[in-house]
């Protein structure tokens, strides 16, 4: 992975045309038919693995939740379409997925990994998460290695993070904030209120 990866927060993010498992069919999907919406692009190994599974199934069960706030959810791995959906056709108790509330997209050829840096040596992606906002542009990103997933929970949380600062330009967000809890002003003198209050 190059140091490239690190410089694509606030850069559009790179368009692609791929095949996805979407219940069960296959259909090609284009990263710009997104556009107006807010999009969750996460990258993952390998299907019929160990980390996989348990990161795919928790994005489908809290699905609604991003849905509720104008959100889409892609997941991403160099697995062919056809290995997609045997996946999503095996049972989870069985290592499988089951039926799953977005695409899987297939980057056999490696495309997009490489696109947004997360492909390694040997060939797979690694846990790469882009939260992409209505216009296109990257507003956040996390690389996590292989042996350790992500949380579904700080992935809701950073994405309203991103939505109440671009509804209110005049705020930001601190550290851990969740909605409906204080922002501050990003002025010297006005800060100051949010601190004197926590």
């Amino acid at each position: 992975m190059t140091y490239e990866a690190c410089l694509r927060v606030g850069q559009s993010a790179p368009d692609f045309t791929a095949t996805a498992v979407v219940d069960q069919e296959f259909k090609t999907i284009k990263l710009s038919d997104y556009r107006g919406k807010y999009v969750v692009l996460f990258f993952y190994p390998l299907d019929f693995t160990f980390v996989c599974p348990t990161e795919i199934t928790a994005f489908s069960d809290r699905f609604d939740e991003f849905k509720q706030i104008g959100a889409e959810v892609l997941g991403v791995s160099v697995d062919s379409e056809f290995s997609h959906l045997a996946w999503i056709q095996a049972d989870r108790k069985s290592g499988g997925v089951g039926d799953l509330n977005y695409p899987l997209v297939s980057d056999l050829k490696k495309e997009i990994s490489t696109a947004y840096n997360v492909l390694t040596e040997d060939g797979v992606a690694l846990r790469g998460l882009f939260l992409i906002d209505k216009d296109g542009v990257i507003q956040h990103s996390t690389i996590n290695n292989l042996a350790f997933g992500r949380s579904v929970d700080e992935t809701l949380r950073t994405l309203q993070a991103i939505q109440y600062v671009q509804s209110h330009p005049d705020e930001v967000c601190p550290a851990g904030w969740k909605p409906g809890e204080a922002t501050m002003s990003p002025d010297p003198k006005k800060s100051k209120e949010y601190f004197a209050a926590v």
